[in-house]
């Protein structure tokens, strides 16, 4: 069932919302050749709880970190290691923040000093779909629509879309329906209205859409171990416009500010 947010109730996962984008924000300071991946987790935890926010993946089912850590075949739910950061790595993080009872969720893709341009390519692309789904999110359309947008965007440029793990509902839970694909036909699935709440999160391969889940029953990487770029926004449906909750806006100033 889908659970249509109340304006008010909208309006309670503003500072979720805000959050998770502050935290990738601060996490984005820190990215650089030499950090372990464990040292992001660490920073990302203290800030959410230092403003006043509960980390919601932290335990989730048993998931044992705040950050879900992507770094390069990892297309999603890596966990935070030893593992030190390299010169040419992409590294996704995703997250999602609990505050006053509503979650926010985010994600994005980060290249660690000079990345291969085919890998930079296929990051801008990934983030490009992203906008390209939320263009086709509109009152009166279908889920459909946006999952076709994405895929056609994608595929068109060379590019394979992840099929078995998509964007959800979100709200009170951190995975509401509905499931939001990032490929399928126009004009199928459930009707987009006032009062739903989504994220659409593209996870977008260089190579194969073929994944694997390791033994540890949670990372899911590319099957021949090219790259995967992922990014995600939450959304809210009000007034028969999309609001995007979420912003990159805190990335790209921490980015800014590291460069001056």
């Amino acid at each position: 069932m889908i659970y249509l947010k109340t304006p008010e109730e909208i309006s309670q996962m503003r500072p979720a919302a805000d959050l998770v984008s502050r935290t990738l924000g601060e996490v984005a300071r820190w990215i650089a050749p030499g950090v372990t991946t464990l040292k992001l987790d660490t920073i990302a935890r203290e800030f959410i709880r230092d403003n006043g926010g509960k980390p919601a993946c932290l335990g989730y089912e048993g998931f044992p970190a705040t950050l879900c850590i992507e770094v390069n075949e990892t297309v999603v739910h890596g966990f935070p290691s030893n593992y030190a950061l390299r010169e040419g790595d992409i590294i996704g993080i995703d997250t999602v923040v609990e505050k006053d009872g509503f979650m926010g969720d985010s994600c994005y893709t980060f290249a660690v000093g000079e990345v291969d341009p085919k890998v930079m390519q296929l990051c801008r692309t990934t983030k490009e779909s992203l906008y390209v789904g939320i263009e086709a999110c509109r009152p009166g359309h279908r889920i459909g629509d946006i999952a076709n947008a994405i895929q056609t965007y994608c595929e068109h440029r060379g590019y394979s879309v992840v099929r078995e793990m998509c964007g959800h509902g979100i709200g009170r839970g951190m995975h509401e329906s509905p499931e939001v694909p990032n490929y399928g036909r126009r004009g199928i699935g459930p009707v987009i209205r006032n009062g739903m709440c989504i994220r659409i999160e593209p996870m977008i391969n260089l190579g194969s859409r073929n994944i694997v889940i390791e033994r540890d029953g949670w990372t899911c990487r590319t099957k021949d171990r090219k790259p995967s770029a992922h990014y995600e926004h939450t959304l809210a449906v009000v007034d028969d416009k999309v609001e995007i909750l979420t912003t990159f806006d805190y990335i790209h100033q921490a980015i800014t500010d590291r460069f001056i």
